[in-house]
């Protein structure tokens, strides 16, 4: 589960929408069933950071095609068919949409029968995903702690139609992180989810150990950002440093 340490880095990120610990079931959790009127599934994360509540869904409770990346129902005909994608105006042709349902990542069907949704801050179990909606520079932080010690590279992959597929199953499957901008993807715009400009970030299971022990190893504001005297000089002192380094091999560093 999330520990009180692991909250309060969390908490001390000042996020204004609270992160939310996704959890990804086969039996029903012990939790209050989602009783409002059906929504999208890209919508259900601002639901539980509205309520401040755990809650879980099924398939019967998304209206809209999240289920479909989660494995919860077979790809619909028409739809996958690209019709939709088509008459929305995202693609030229059905076939452009299709490619999306051809390479969509989809998790073991049928494995995934409820989906739980928490805010993290009440959370008691080992989330699945940790999905983060977040301002800058709260989000350069965060992103900063997906690779401090990995040094893996940021990437984004997602779709003008389903971003859903590339935020819920894709970092589960690949182990990777993923992010994307609200503002660009058709559903969670139409439904006005969240305001443009923010980044949304999930953090799979695979990646969370490193994640936590980064953001309480590193600094979150870098010394070239620091306007205090004492940084100045500390980055004054290692940049002369680079130098030597590079007079011992007959080089020179070229950046300021």
């Amino acid at each position: 589960m999330l520990s009180e340490e692991r909250k309060t880095l969390l908490k001390k990120l000042g996020l204004q929408y609270s992160p939310i610990a996704i959890k990804m079931c086969f039996e029903k959790p012990e939790v209050p069933h989602y009783d409002g009127t059906p929504l999208a599934f890209c919508q259900y994360v601002k639901q539980a950071q509205t309520s401040g509540t755990a809650f879980y869904i099924s398939a019967d409770d998304d209206a809209c095609y999240g289920k479909v990346p989660l494995g919860m129902i077979e790809k619909p005909p028409v739809t996958a068919y690209g019709q939709a994608g088509y008459d929305f105006g995202c693609y030229k042709t059905p076939l452009g949409c299709q490619q999306l349902y051809q390479k969509m990542p989809v998790l073991v069907p049928h494995t995934v029968n409820y989906v739980e949704f928490c805010p993290a801050e009440i959370c008691d179990f080992d989330p699945d995903l940790l999905f983060f909606v977040a301002d800058f520079p709260q989000s350069d932080i965060i992103m900063r702690a997906t690779s401090y010690i990995s040094g893996d590279l940021w990437e984004s992959k997602s779709s003008p139609v389903m971003s859903c597929a590339w935020m819920y199953a894709y970092p589960i499957i690949s182990g990777k992180v993923n992010h994307i901008t609200t503002g660009f993807y058709h559903g969670l715009r139409r439904r006005k989810a969240y305001p443009a400009g923010l980044r949304m970030i999930s953090i799979p299971f695979q990646k969370l150990d490193e994640f936590f022990c980064a953001l309480g190893e590193m600094d979150w504001t870098l010394i070239a950002f620091r306007e205090d005297e004492d940084s100045k000089k500390e980055l004054a002192r290692k940049m002369e440093h680079w130098q030597e380094m590079a007079r011992e091999v007959g080089s020179e560093v070229h950046l300021h």
